[in-house]
């Protein structure tokens, strides 16, 4: 098994502030200019930052009200979600001449297992860069790649030569660039688990190969022996092209708190809708229905119920979604409201060709 994750070649492949990007593309008076995807107003997040914007400290997730007091002149637009996915189709069609073992992880980034590949280049850096004109040439879009031997240290690598570069970790310096990399750019180690990590005097993957395996369990849990296994490069997780769907969800923030659950039902009739056509889009139906609230104090509840058949049509969904809401009654003002389907009935003879397992999100 270690021999085999030695010999592998992982390309991660990220595109560039691609949803801002692709903004910039079919609108050439937005080039050069600090430029959000996203709601500028009292509600409205941040999708995507130009880095124009970056430059400001704008930054993907961040409220619009802030995004502006760091970048007064800062350009906002909606998102279209239609046109990042013809793009994204075009994109994955361009992996798809050099390998069909392909992970997308979003509309914007993709894992490419590239150490068997139709074009029988033994070099993975080259395809990289390949790639990488192509979608310079033929979409008029940056990307950025990192390459190693696991989708882990791929990914991290795709970000060090960003943007528009890629960086290659061979598989004889794994190890020493695992030893000198800072414990908060260990993918899937966030601020709050960083900042424990600190507490405990790691502060570097060096720091963290030191500490044991039961040390790391003993603070960490579950996740310690993970922990142990990532910084030694044991990290074997293949490319999989065709994960299965867990979940087909959509869900809403408004600009105004509700406080009726008459205008909640109104909402909710509309995402029944958005979620309707997702589940028809994917081929899928499920049987367990979820209903989210994000009250305004940003706490989150969630009211599930399974039926004894699967679903897919907005009526029952609605139907559904209405005895959960009236279910007890909502503890303070809404900010959220979200649907999901799961329980899916995917196997061998209903199965969607690819996992893009996203929602979408709008403010009205």
């Amino acid at each position: 098994m270690y021999e085999e994750q030695i010999h592998r070649k992982i390309i991660h492949i990220d595109m560039d502030a691609f949803y801002a990007s692709v903004e910039q593309l079919d609108n050439p008076e937005l080039r050069g200019k600090p430029l959000a995807v996203g709601g500028g107003g009292e509600r409205g997040v941040v999708s995507a930052a130009s880095y124009e914007a970056r430059k400001f400290g704008v930054r993907s997730a961040m409220s619009g009200v802030l995004a502006r007091k760091k970048c007064p002149h800062l350009i906002f637009v909606p998102p279209r979600f239609e046109r990042y996915k013809e793009i994204s189709k075009k994109i994955r069609n361009i992996f798809k001449e050099y390998t069909n073992l392909v992970e997308p992880l979003s509309l914007d980034e993709a894992y490419l297992d590239v150490t068997e590949n139709k074009k029988g280049n033994p070099s993975a850096s080259l395809i990289a860069k390949e790639i990488r004109q192509r979608i310079a040439n033929e979409l008029h879009l940056n990307a950025s790649a990192g390459i190693s031997n696991s989708k882990f240290i791929a990914k991290i690598a795709s970000d060090i030569n960003k943007p528009n570069g890629q960086k290659t970790i061979p598989p004889e310096e794994v190890i020493s660039f695992l030893e000198d990399l800072p414990i908060e750019k260990f993918f899937g180690i966030g601020r709050v688990t960083a900042a424990k990590m600190f507490n405990l005097g790691i502060f570097t993957g060096k720091d963290l190969k030191l500490k044991s395996e039961a040390f790391l369990t003993e603070h960490f849990k579950s996740s310690g022996t993970h922990y142990y296994n990532l910084v030694r490069g044991n990290y074997h997780s293949k490319v999989k092209p065709n994960r299965e769907r867990k979940s087909v969800a959509a869900e809403h923030t408004f600009i105004t708190n509700l406080t009726s659950e008459i205008f909640m039902l109104e909402k909710l009739e509309k995402i029944s809708e958005e979620l309707e056509q997702r589940l028809a889009s994917t081929k899928v139906s499920g049987k367990t229905i979820t209903l989210k609230i994000k009250y305004s104090d940003f706490t989150t509840q969630t009211r599930s119920k399974t039926l004894p058949y699967f679903i897919k049509n907005k009526e029952v969904l609605l139907e559904t979604v209405k005895d959960l809401l009236f279910q007890e009654k909502v503890q303070n003002s809404v900010r959220l409201l979200g649907i999901s389907v799961t329980n899916l009935n995917i196997n061998s003879k209903n199965k969607p060709e690819k996992l893009i397992d996203f929602q979408l999100k709008f403010e009205f």
